[in-house]
């Protein structure tokens, strides 16, 4: 087990509204204000996105299962920001909801939004954190400072 330990920055609120990409806009947002390390909580809802549900199959590296909403689903997620290779990476999980189906997932993407979300981006200070791509799972993954013994 790893990890790292800071204490709680600034905290933002923030609103992205129809037609905007959720995703893009929260990239943006965070690059903006040079947001290191974090977590984003939001509400709201999409007209159109795309979520991977987990693997086809539980193996290592994994496939990913895509599937793609349309007509206004509602969303209820959180999200992690650690530096990636390129900039600020942020892992997005989400629950989806229209009528009585529901799905939860990884947003990815694209995620259009419908009327608004709002979303609070917590920042994180003195945390020692990077998001890696791990070639044994094909994933990127945080790595942090410090091993738990």
């Amino acid at each position: 087990m790893q990890y790292s330990e800071g204490q709680i920055g600034r905290v933002f609120t923030v609103r992205i509204d129809d037609r905007e990409d959720f995703i893009s806009e929260v990239r943006r947002f965070v690059a903006a204000m040079n947001i290191q390390s974090g977590m984003i909580h939001f509400l709201g809802a999409v007209r159109s996105a795309r979520i991977v549900t987990g693997p086809k199959e539980p193996v290592i590296p994994p496939a990913p299962r895509r599937e793609e909403i349309f007509g206004g689903w509602e969303l209820l997620g959180f999200a992690t920001i650690y530096p990636g290779e390129e900039g600020p990476s942020i892992h997005i999980h989400t629950v989806a909801g229209r009528g009585i189906r529901s799905l939860s997932g990884c947003l990815r993407e694209k995620a259009e939004v419908y009327i608004v979300i709002e979303a609070i981006i917590t920042e994180f200070v003195g945390i020692s954190a990077k998001r890696i791509f791990d070639e044994k799972t094909g994933v990127d993954l945080p790595v942090f400072d410090r091993v738990l013994p």
